[in-house]
C-alpha cells in the first residue's frame, strides 16, 4: 500500500440546532493513499459533505486531527491554511459553482489567479486541461451557453489548474443524466491514473463507487467497508458527447 496522502484522526463534527446538538462524525479515522481512487458511500444527510469539507479543511472538526500528506493542516493559520488549499486541493461539487460573468477559460485560470500566478501563465495551464478534457473549442463560451456536462468538466479542469495533490469531489455527478455522468466519472478515473492524483470522491451511485479503488461507508458517524470497489471502469469514454 501506498503512503497515506490524507489522515483523518479521531475526528468529531456536528452541528448545534434549534432542537439541541447533532453529531455528525464520532471520531472518525481514515486514511488514503497516494494515487488513490476512493468512494465515500451512504445515507442522505449521514455527514458525507460534512466529512469531505473537513478533509479538504473547509470545515474544521471540533477534536480530532487532519493531516495532508506531513502537514498537520488545522495547526496552520488561517492565511496559510487558505493557501495550502489553494495549491494542494481541488474540489468539485454537485452543482458546478462556475461564475456565469466569466467565459470557461477564466473561470478554469481563477483559482491561479487568486495565488498570484502570471496570467499568460494561468492561462495557458487553463487552456491545456481544457483541451486534455475535450472542450479546447469551447474555452471562450460562458457557463449558461454550456451543456450540464461540460459545465461540470469545466469546473474539474478549474479544480486541476493548480495541480493539486488530492481532488474531492461532492457528488459531482449527481445533477447529471446517468450517461454523462458516467462519462464525468471516467473523466476523474483518467485524472486519477494518468496524473496520480489521488481522488475523493462522495457519491450515491454503486455502480461509480465500484469503479473506484475502495469504497467506504459513512455510517453511525464512522466509516467501513462498503463492497471495496472494482478499480476499474467500464463506463463510456467519449468524453466529447457529454
Amino acid at each position: 500500500m501506498t503512503a497515506p496522502l490524507l489522515v483523518a484522526s479521531g475526528v468529531v463534527k456536528g452541528y448545534r440546532t434549534a432542537a439541541g446538538y447533532v453529531p455528525v462524525l464520532q471520531g472518525l479515522d481514515l486514511e488514503v493513499a497516494a494515487g488513490e481512487m476512493l468512494a465515500i458511500t451512504g445515507a442522505s444527510g449521514v455527514g458525507k459533505s460534512t466529512l469531505l469539507h473537513v478533509l479538504g479543511t473547509l470545515d474544521r472538526p471540533e477534536a480530532g486531527t487532519v493531516r495532508v500528506g506531513a502537514e498537520d493542516v488545522f495547526k496552520l493559520a488561517e492565511v496559510q491554511l487558505r493557501e495550502f488549499r489553494n495549491r494542494t486541493l481541488g474540489f468539485v461539487f454537485q452543482f458546478h459553482h462556475l461564475l456565469p460573468e466569466f467565459t470557461a477559460l477564466e473561470n478554469v485560470m481563477m483559482p491561479a489567479l487568486i495565488a498570484r500566478r502570471p496570467e499568460a501563465e494561468a492561462r495557458e495551464r487553463a487552456r491545456a486541461l481544457l483541451d486534455e478534457l475535450g472542450l479546447g473549442h469551447r474555452g471562450h463560451h460562458r457557463p449558461g451557453a454550456l451543456s450540464g456536462g461540460e459545465q461540470q468538466r469545466v469546473a474539474v479542469a478549474r479544480a486541476l489548474v493548480q495541480s493539486p495533490r488530492a481532488l474531492l469531489a461532492d457528488e459531482p455527478t449527481g445533477n447529471l443524466d446517468k450517461d454523462t455522468g458516467e462519462r464525468l466519472h471516467d473523466v476523474l478515473r483518467r485524472m486519477n491514473r494518468e496524473k496520480g492524483i489521488t481522488v475523493v470522491v462522495v457519491t450515491h451511485n454503486e455502480r461509480l463507487a465500484g469503479a473506484c479503488d475502495r469504497a467506504l461507508r459513512l455510517e453511525g458517524g464512522g466509516l467501513r467497508p462498503d463492497g471495496g470497489g472494482g478499480g476499474g471502469s467500464s463506463l463510456d469514454p467519449a468524453l466529447k458527447r457529454a
